[in-house]
C-alpha cells in the first residue's frame, strides 16, 4: 500500500453544540448523512459524536486535499460504524477525488476527550499487481 493522502482535525466539541443549539436540523441535516444522524442522536453524549465526525470529515477533505470545494461537500463524506473501527465512505465528489488520485481505502482514527474530537485520516492506493 502507498499513502496518497494524510489529514487531521481537531474540533471544539462547544463548538458543534452550539451550531446544533443555534441551527437545529438545519446544521445537522447540512453535514451529516442519515445514518451519521442516526448513531449520533442514539448517544448520551451526541454533540462529541457529531464532534467526532464533524472533525473526521475535515481530515479527510484535508486528505482528499481539496479542502471544502471541487465537489467535495460535507455529506460526501460519513463515518460508518458496523461492529468495528469507524470506516469512511465516499460518495459523489468525494468518491470521485478518491478515484482520480487514486484511492483504494483509507483508514479512521477518532478520539475525543471532554473538550475536544480529534480526528486522522490516510488515504491510501493498494500497489499490489496481480
Amino acid at each position: 500500500m502507498e499513502i496518497i493522502g494524510s489529514g487531521i482535525d481537531a474540533t471544539e466539541i462547544s463548538r458543534i453544540t452550539a451550531a446544533i443549539e443555534r441551527y437545529g436540523d438545519r446544521f445537522v441535516l447540512r453535514v451529516f448523512t442519515e445514518g451519521e444522524i442516526a448513531y449520533c442522536r442514539g448517544k448520551r453524549d451526541f454533540a462529541s459524536s457529531f464532534a467526532a465526525r464533524f472533525a473526521a470529515k475535515e481530515a479527510a477533505m484535508k486528505a482528499l486535499g481539496t479542502g471544502h470545494s471541487q465537489g467535495v461537500f460535507w455529506r460526501g463524506i460519513e463515518v460508518c460504524r458496523h461492529d468495528g473501527p469507524p470506516q469512511l465512505r465516499f460518495h459523489g465528489g468525494a468518491a470521485e477525488r478518491s478515484a482520480a488520485i487514486g484511492g483504494t481505502s483509507s483508514f479512521l482514527t477518532i478520539t475525543h476527550s471532554h473538550d475536544l474530537a480529534i480526528a486522522h485520516v490516510l488515504l491510501v492506493k493498494d500497489t499490489n499487481e496481480g
